[in-house]
This record gives C-alpha cells, structure tokens and sequence, in this order.
C-alpha cells in the first residue's frame, strides 16, 4: 500500500521534471553569427552555416518585405527561435555586421 502511494506522488513530480526540460529546449533562443548564402524567397528562409554546417532559418511574415535587403555573403547575426527537431529556427532578429543593405537591423517587427 505505501508503494502505491509514493508512486502516486512521486509520478506528478517525475513527469515535471522530464517533461519541463523538454518544453524548455524546443523554445530556446540562439544567435547564429553566419553568411547570408542563399535566399529562398518562395519557402520563406534563408540559408546559412555555423561550425561546419548549413541549415536553413525560416523568415516570420514581419520580415518577409525585408529578406531580400540582406547582403548575400554579408555576416548577419540572426537571433532565432529554435522549435525543436520537426520545425525550422524561426527569426526574431538580426544585425547586418557586414555586407551593403538597406535594411541592417530587423527588431522583430521592422527594420531600423
């Protein structure tokens, strides 16, 4: 009987603590300090490399109007949204640090 019941308890409490860290990691935010190397207008995201790989990011509907202003070639550090496995990172921001563009810094909503 007091097995069942120290499970009982103990199961909430488990299940916080596998299942928070999960849901956690799926919204972290990261900053990628990479080259712009392909701009996929059609599919909405950008292509980009960080430590020996390359990845697509996707553009969110604010930013869509100003994708084509980035430089390719240009070092762009993007802050993204990372969704978990399933689902690309998603854009928040980015700072154009080199590379000729009319738009060098998106805040999320506009460019500035």
């Amino acid at each position: 009987m007091r097995l069942r019941q120290l499970l009982i308890y103990s199961l909430p409490l488990f299940l916080c603590a596998v299942i928070l860290p999960v849901t956690q990691a799926c919204a972290e935010d990261r900053s990628f300090y990479s080259p712009v190397i392909y701009i996929d207008k059609e599919q909405s995201q950008i292509l980009i490399s960080t430590s020996a790989s390359v990845f697509y990011i996707e553009v969110p509907e604010a930013a869509k109007p100003h994708m084509e202003k980035l430089p390719i070639s240009g070092l762009v550090d993007f802050v993204v949204e990372m969704r978990g496995e399933d689902q690309r990172p998603l854009i928040k921001t980015w700072k154009v640090k080199s590379g000729e563009s009319t738009c060098i810094y998106f805040n999320g909503k506009e460019c500035m």
